[in-house]
């Protein structure tokens, strides 16, 4: 689902953790179609945790926010390989 978050992002930006395994889908798709994005490991800064769930108003990883101000949550890769070609990012 798509819906508009707090604020935009300069880039696409994923917030999620290595033990999840959604999470290291969604990055291996943004690696393998050469996305430039910033990767937050919410395990590993508290802060990034609560503005990710401030974002979406859930905990679910992986949320990934794009620069149009809008984000994914647990997207499949058909969802977020049509969002990113929706905004140009390959």
């Amino acid at each position: 689902m798509t819906e508009s978050a707090i604020a935009p992002f300069d880039k696409v930006t994923m917030f999620g953790a290595g033990w999840c395994s959604d999470c290291r889908r969604s990055k291996a798709l943004l690696d393998t179609l050469a996305i430039d994005y910033d990767y937050i490991d919410v395990e590993e800064n508290t802060a990034a945790a609560d503005r990710a769930l401030a974002i979406s108003g859930r905990t679910s990883i992986p949320l990934i926010v794009f620069p149009d101000a809008e984000f994914q949550v647990e997207p499949s890769d058909a969802d977020l390989k049509a969002k990113l070609e929706a905004i140009g990012a390959f």
